[in-house]
């Protein structure tokens, strides 16, 4: 007895020194948090987005982003390093260029090439032949590890976000898990960034983020930004960095941000808040000791589906909710012309297919 007693002494001992020793890759820093109010008011609970009609993509998945061409045909990235061409009113799906990487975030240049936000390659060039082309990759000697989303602003330069500069996506083996390894650590590596096309020049904007993802451009010439793990929405002067929270503390965290009709924006939602990371922002052990246990046991993202409308103030004019989350993590969303009525896509970072409702 006595000896089985000493072992199981021995174990529980063992566990404890590996739950507070074992090294891990984060080092947490502390934060407050704000109390989630939940889906109320502006984010009460609809079924606007349940029931979308689908594209079936696979073998791919994770159409993060998709833009529309003059032919009507879609181009969406996949997480398998691939951008398809969707042909919406047969549901044909090709290949047009593989980028060797993750592509996320896409938007056409005014030269009719795609530009991406590849999270593995950095920012990129595709021409509708499929040639890539390295736009950019590092930035004052320091490499781009994860970029994520762009948009241009009418001079042409590229605004783009590094979601973190510790944690990259090709490195930690997906985007899904570099993302949740920046924002466990919460200490603030990511960027924004701008590529000037006439003379190939990166610079950095501002830094100190947490997980900065989605990009788009103002009417006033500003940055619109979703900072993913601080559940903002910043508006950001690219010369000056003056710095305003458009809207703070989202029910969950903020994606994608996509140009919508009439001067809107449409905000992706890709999963709700994690109550056991807000009531642990303050304790980074408590984050360590998260991080030494299995996957299974860790924070979880949770299926709910939500994308916002906003106007360039801030202001949430409308909600789209799937509250049993059907439609897997939705990144943000693109209305389309279609001779049937305009649809709206919504953009996935999961899911086999690319999903669409009719709109408004």
């Amino acid at each position: 007895m006595k000896k089985a007693l000493l072992l199981i002494a021995g174990i529980i001992a063992a566990l404890v020194a590996y739950l507070l020793l074992w090294p891990v890759p984060i080092a947490p820093a502390a934060w407050d948090a704000p109390t989630d109010r939940g889906y109320v008011g502006d984010y009460a609970p609809n079924r606007e987005l349940a029931g979308l009609v689908r594209i079936d993509l696979k073998p791919h998945h994770g159409p993060e982003d998709i833009v529309a061409l003059p032919d009507g045909r879609l181009l969406t990235a996949t997480q398998e390093g691939y951008i398809l061409s969707v042909d919406p009113a047969t549901g044909d799906v090709e290949v047009l260029a593989e980028t060797g990487g993750v592509p996320l975030g896409l938007e056409m240049a005014p030269d009719d090439r795609l530009i991406v936000a590849d999270a593995h390659k950095g920012l990129l060039s595709v021409g509708l032949d499929g040639s890539v082309e390295v736009l950019t990759d590092s930035v004052d000697g320091t490499p781009i590890l994860y970029a994520d989303d762009l948009d241009i602003a009418d001079d042409g330069i590229i605004y783009f976000s590094d979601a973190s500069t510790k944690f990259g996506a090709e490195a930690n083996g997906t985007t899904m898990e570099a993302s949740l390894l920046e924002i466990m650590e919460s200490a603030g590596t990511g960027r924004l960034l701008a590529y000037d096309p006439a003379d190939g020049s990166t610079r950095v904007v501002m830094d100190g983020l947490v997980f900065p993802n989605g990009v788009a451009i103002a009417p006033d010439g500003d940055v619109l930004m979703n900072v993913t793990g601080r559940y903002q929405l910043l508006k950001i002067n690219p010369e000056t960095g003056e710095t305003q929270v458009l809207i703070d503390n989202f029910p969950g965290f903020p994606d994608n941000i996509n140009r919508g009709p009439d001067g809107t924006y449409f905000v992706g939602i890709v999963s709700p808040r994690s109550e056991w990371l807000d009531e642990n922002a303050g304790n980074p052990l408590a984050r360590k000791i998260a991080q030494r246990l299995p996957a299974f046991m860790q924070p979880q993202a949770q299926p709910y589906g939500l994308v916002l409308q906003i106007n360039a103030q801030g202001d949430i004019l409308r909600s789209f909710h799937d509250p049993d989350g059907e439609y897997l993590t939705p990144t943000g969303a693109v209305v389309v012309p279609s001779e049937g009525g305009d649809r709206m896509y919504v953009t996935s970072l999961l899911s086999p297919t690319l999903g669409y409702r009719p709109y408004p």
